[in-house]
């Protein structure tokens, strides 16, 4: 028994450096200079190549041949419309929407996460967590709208980002669920490489012909420091460790729909990152949103030690 709780507090750990990775990248998007829908295929295909190098390193993820003979609609399926579509969508995002925006809307995903594990796991939808699940989305949207209520009502580009954030929140709640499975059976390494090379195999040409625009690896060093050091960034840290720690954690967390909640901290870190990246000021009402939204985070998390301790002391 406390073995287990070992592997649950680290998997909520993981997890939780996951959401970190996750947060981070919309700043690293917009750092480097280029738009959402070719920032895709650079980072899948950075990201997919550096999974690459580190399955084949690592001897128990080494086989990745094996997984798609066996289960090869699943893989396929899941890595290209579950993954691959849905990053794209997030990425689409930010050339229309603020980085605040797209980190906000898309935390609706926890919420959506429930519903689903409740359609495919059969997870009860208790009560502490649709309480939860709603309090801190509306402290997310409480954060969304301090200082960007005008963008939102004035702007059709804002929107249209907003739309394309909430399709990725929709298509990675679907894709949460539906894979923690898999990641169990093969691992979180295989099947995140998975994900990101069969995504890269997608986007590549489909972001070649519809928008006409084909990258060329060769050209990363021939832009700035910054823009080179993020596109890398996002492949390494955003996309080979952060997914890896990510779905680790989800896969040994018991109700995947709670540990999702981790996700509500999302725009918390992007606000921070904001802060002391982009020098830009927090408000008093942005700081009573990062409460709200990191209390009720904490309340789902601990709900049952919580509830066990009022338990004791109510009697």
């Amino acid at each position: 028994m406390l073995k287990d709780n070992k592997i649950i507090i680290l998997a909520y750990i993981s997890a939780f450096l996951g959401v970190c990775g996750h947060a981070s990248s919309e700043f690293f998007v917009k750092l480097s200079g280029i738009s959402g829908v070719e920032v895709s295929v650079w980072r899948f295909g950075l990201g997919g190549f550096a999974l690459l190098l580190l399955c084949l390193s690592i001897p128990s993820s080494r086989n990745l041949i094996q997984p798609l003979k066996k289960n090869p609609l699943p893989i396929v399926l899941l890595s290209v419309f579950g993954m691959a579509f849905g990053q794209f969508l997030f990425h689409w995002a930010l050339d229309f929407a603020t980085v605040v925006q797209v980190a906000t809307m898309v935390t609706i995903m926890p919420i959506g996460v429930v519903f689903v594990a409740r359609i495919v796991e059969k997870t009860k939808i208790t009560p502490p967590k649709i309480i939860s699940g709603v309090g801190a989305f509306l402290g997310c949207v409480f954060l969304l709208t301090d200082g960007y209520i005008e963008q939102i009502s004035g702007n059709e580009n804002n929107l249209i980002g907003i739309y394309l954030s909430i399709g990725c929140a929709l298509i990675g709640s679907i894709y949460l669920v539906l894979v923690k499975p898999y990641v169990n059976l093969y691992g979180p390494i295989r099947m995140t490489t998975y994900t990101f090379v069969l995504g890269f195999i997608t986007l590549y040409p489909s972001i070649g012909l519809i928008w006409g625009i084909w990258v060329n690896p060769f050209d990363l060093f021939a832009r700035s420091s910054t823009e080179y050091l993020s596109i890398i960034t996002l492949g390494v840290w955003n996309t080979c460790i952060a997914f890896i720690l990510w779905l680790w954690g989800l896969s040994k967390i018991p109700d995947v729909a709670r540990g999702n909640y981790l996700f509500f901290l999302k725009p918390v870190i992007a606000l921070c990152l904001a802060y002391f990246i982009l020098e830009d000021n927090i408000t008093i009402n942005q700081l009573i949103a990062i409460a709200v939204i990191t209390g009720f985070v904490i309340i789902e998390v601990f709900y049952t030690p919580i509830s066990k301790i009022l338990k004791i002391n109510a009697k």
